[in-house]
């Protein structure tokens, strides 16, 4: 059986529907049947990992000899297209390496944000794949998603028209934005209606008109050109509203299309939240497949578009919080928040990552080079979310192969549990801004195997005995503190000054308790091996 296809989008359709409002054919010519597969955000500094069929934005790019060397350097990593700023002059070097790799090169409209087209190609590509198949409704000459829907009522209402959210966010636009006004093309770049002309609306009741009425409410009077909307309705609720630039009121044959249109938007947008719903779902439980290993992860990998490149696996959890704190957040809902957050911030940075919630852990695969990068993504992500949430990261080591992340998933595993450990120690000693957050799993190789050994000898019952034991017996019995001297001279390497100090002694007094816990324990100190097992059994039982 073969492998399903990540999905993709022509590329005729992306410089369709963008249309001259946002890009430009700058270079090449374009296959309007080259499929785009994804989003690279192209930085000098760090190479991107290779995603064939990508279009590679080139930000900060500027100048002919750099962008032509851009569109070198993204004919190696597979790429459908190049993408810079514009003005760009296509001079012979430009011109030159289109023709040679055949990759056509855009220019992104001064004023749009890279961060805004970035997500708008990701949502053609979803979108383009999540509509693949026939759309219900009573017209299906509106074609297979909004921004086909946006160009259908375009040509029915024969104006410019945007498909928004409740919030004004636009969902999708038809082409012939340039026939709109500032305050139109200002929305487009934005992707989302200007704050003031949100309020102008809402100061004339201009919402409250259109979410009370099922026709077509035509206004003029706040921006330059009038528009008619309609609003998105299923049932009681309202999902958002289409909007259209026209000359003057519709007339009833372009009302009745308006309404008819506004029902096919209601079906597209409920089938996106049912889908969007499905497709965490399902990649959840792909994404458990693979960490799980088995015959069928090779195949989960693939569809999660994870088999064609190193990886590593993060495991991130809420830690450092006591169940009976008062003051503690609601780990569950922390938990949530903090898994929707890491999917929303490994989604800008790498189309393929996989983030999913297996009981109170999350999880996300990572595509990167080493380890270290993935701490850096782990360091910016635990930076932007702040300490109010205590959250901890442990990642795994890299896997080559799909196969492998099991194994870096146990790793991640193993790191986060030394992790939370240190956490509650932090909370017992009450320093709650403990400094260890992120651990790469081979910085507490050794940590996580005195966890591990610590729970054989509790499974086993097997208590402990020697030198240490019999300190401990006798400073519970006798109120001394030779153990905690114990611990302090072999944390210092014999240093008895530091020691002395860190018990808060003086070094002749710390040098007589030496003296005495070792005849009393009958330890050589001078003995390398006794020394290590002293030390194996104060991190394996810490004085209470």
């Amino acid at each position: 059986m073969s492998l399903p296809e990540p999905p993709s989008v022509a590329l005729g359709r992306i410089i369709s529907d963008l249309g001259s409002t946002l890009v430009e054919v700058v270079a090449g010519r374009p296959d309007p049947d080259v499929a785009v597969a994804g989003v690279l955000i192209h930085d000098r500094l760090d190479e991107p990992s290779r995603l064939p069929g990508a279009i590679v934005l080139g930000v900060g790019v500027y100048g002919t000899d750099q962008v032509a060397a851009l569109v070198d350097h993204a004919h190696g990593l597979g790429a459908a297209a190049v993408m810079v700023r514009s003005p760009a002059v296509a001079d012979a070097a430009v011109a030159d390496a289109a023709a040679r790799t055949g990759l056509v090169v855009l220019g992104l409209t001064p004023g749009a944000s890279w961060a805004q087209v970035a997500a708008l190609l990701r949502s053609l590509i979803s979108a383009d794949a999540a509509m693949a198949g026939p759309v219900p409704g009573p017209d299906a000459s509106f074609g297979g998603d909004l921004f086909a829907l946006a160009n259908a009522i375009a040509g029915l209402l024969d104006g410019p028209v945007t498909i928004e959210d409740r919030g004004g966010g636009v969902l999708a636009f038809s082409a012939r934005q340039d026939e709109a006004d500032d305050s139109r093309i200002a929305t487009i770049l934005d992707r989302q209606v200007p704050a003031d002309k949100l309020r102008a609306l809402e100061q004339h009741g201009l919402f409250r008109a259109l979410y009370r009425s099922e026709d077509p409410v035509f206004i003029a009077g706040i921006g330059e050109k009038p528009r008619v909307a309609i609003a998105i309705r299923a049932g009681g609720e309202i999902l958002g509203s289409i909007w259209a630039v026209v000359p003057g009121p519709l007339n009833d044959d372009r009302t009745q299309a308006f309404r008819e249109a506004a029902g096919v938007a209601a079906l597209h947008l409920l089938r996106q939240r049912s889908g969007a719903d499905a497709d965490r779902r399902l990649r959840a439980d792909l994404l458990a497949t693979v960490l799980e290993g088995g015959p069928a992860a090779p195949r989960a990998a693939a569809r999660l578009g994870l088999a064609a490149q190193c990886a590593c696996v993060l495991a991130v959890a809420v830690a450092g919080a006591a169940a009976d704190d008062p003051a503690a957040p609601d780990r569950a809902a922390a938990g949530d928040r903090i898994a929707g957050s890491l999917a929303l911030h490994l989604s800008a940075i790498h189309p393929h990552t996989a983030v999913a919630s297996l009981g109170s852990v999350t999880y996300a695969v990572l595509p990167c080079a080493t380890d270290e990068d993935a701490r850096r993504v782990a360091e910016t992500f635990l930076a932007r979310v702040g300490t109010k949430v205590p959250t901890v990261v442990g990642i795994g080591r890299l896997a080559a192969r799909p196969t492998d992340l099991r194994r870096s998933r146990s790793d991640a595993d193993r790191a986060l549990r030394v992790l939370q450990s240190r956490a509650e120690g932090a909370r017992t000693a009450r320093n709650p801004e403990h400094p260890h957050r992120i651990a790469r799993f081979a910085e507490v190789y050794a940590a996580s195997l005195l966890d591990e050994l610590a729970d054989r000898m509790a499974v086993d019952d097997d208590r402990p005995a020697g030198p240490v034991v019999r300190l401990r017996e006798y400073d519970q019995l006798h109120g001394t503190q030779f153990t905690d001297t114990l611990a302090a001279w072999l944390d210092t390497l014999g240093d008895v000054v530091a020691a002395a100090a860190k018990v808060h002694v003086h070094p002749n007094t710390f040098r007589y308790r030496l003296r005495r816990l070792a005849d009393l324990a009958g330890l050589d100190l001078a003995d390398p091996d006794a020394r290590f097992e002293a030390m194996v059994q104060l991190r394996l039982a810490p004085p209470p």
